[in-house]
């Protein structure tokens, strides 16, 4: 279906499945460990998700008690973070390390109470 790497290419991963829901995450969590005023998480079943080379560079970050998210301990790139109690078979794969085209037929807003209070301000100007 849909393949990904780190920014390195040392982690290579596939979904075996289409994802069931994509959502901008506008925690601060999110917010800190992508470095933007949201991430974007694609969501499926945990063994849908296989890695195909560099399993073995990922690192693993609890970034609270159930939340655990991971990350390519060569070059940083976020691949993923799992641990929701409501869907604990499920891992919510980071859109932007896609590597095949991807059209979600929807993407919902989760977190809005921390949504950055610049995004709107940078838009229409250029750089």
């Amino acid at each position: 279906m849909h393949q990904g790497s780190c920014l390195c290419g040392a982690v290579v991963f596939e979904l075996l499945s289409e994802p069931k829901a994509t959502t901008h995450c506008n925690c601060r969590m999110c917010q800190k460990q992508h470095g933007a005023a949201f991430a974007t998480y694609a969501s499926l079943p945990a063994s849908d998700l296989r890695y195909l080379s560099g399993e073995d560079c990922l690192s693993r970050y609890h970034s609270s008690e159930r939340v655990i998210r991971t990350f390519c301990r060569i070059c940083g790139s976020n691949i993923t973070w799992s641990g929701s109690k409501q869907f604990a078979d499920w891992v919510s794969v980071a859109v932007a390390t896609f590597d095949t085209p991807f059209s979600p037929k929807g993407i919902r807003q989760s977190h809005t109470d921390s949504r950055a209070c610049w995004l709107e301000s940078s838009q229409g100007t250029e750089a």
